[in-house]
């Protein structure tokens, strides 16, 4: 019997039943990140951790400040005593700096956690920006329009992911050219 590494497990705990449809994206982009972590060398268990844990920050028992990478990393931080490249990275995915700024949440952000930048960065970018909400696949560009859509017109997320977006779609393809080579 193969046991399940905390990182699945505490994001199965948190995510499976309060918010099954963010439990199967987490669980899509872990999978992903386990398929592409080769490309990270030495941090792969950084990135595979980080990719299953990126959402817990939804988790109705974490919510506080409504900025769900802030919450999710500071839980971590606090509670699970996890690393702290692990806690940046879920901090920092997929370019949340924009929306903790856009929430007046960036001074917070950056007091408490390190930014996380270059392939490391773009590979958690790439797991959770090329995953739908269901954990299936999907290229880049259809993954935004799905949560400009989702979101609506005036919402802080589409906002901020509408800022993000050219960021996002760079290390996407950068990610994704490094995988047919």
């Amino acid at each position: 019997m193969t046991s399940v590494p905390w990182w699945q497990g505490l994001a199965e705990q948190l995510l499976a039943e309060p918010l099954p449809r963010r439990w199967a994206h987490s669980q899509g982009v872990g999978r992903k990140a386990e398929s592409i972590a080769h490309l990270v060398g030495a941090d792969a268990e950084v990135l595979i951790s980080a990719a299953w844990l990126h959402d817990i920050g939804y988790a109705p028992a974490l919510v506080k400040t409504g900025l769900h990478s802030l919450d999710g990393a500071r839980h971590l931080r606090d509670v699970e005593q996890a690393d702290p490249r692990v806690c940046s990275l879920v901090a920092y995915h997929s370019c949340a700096q924009i929306e903790a700024r856009n929430r007046g949440l960036d001074d917070e952000l950056t007091a408490e956690f390190d930014p996380v930048d270059g392939l490391l960065a773009d590979a958690l970018i790439y797991c959770d920006m090329t995953t739908t909400p269901d954990g299936e696949p999907a290229d880049v560009e259809k993954r935004l329009s799905e949560i400009l859509s989702r979101y609506g017109p005036g919402d802080v997320v589409t906002e901020s992911i509408t800022e993000a977006a050219p960021r996002i779609v760079t290390a996407a393809h950068r990610i994704g050219a490094l995988l047919v080579t």
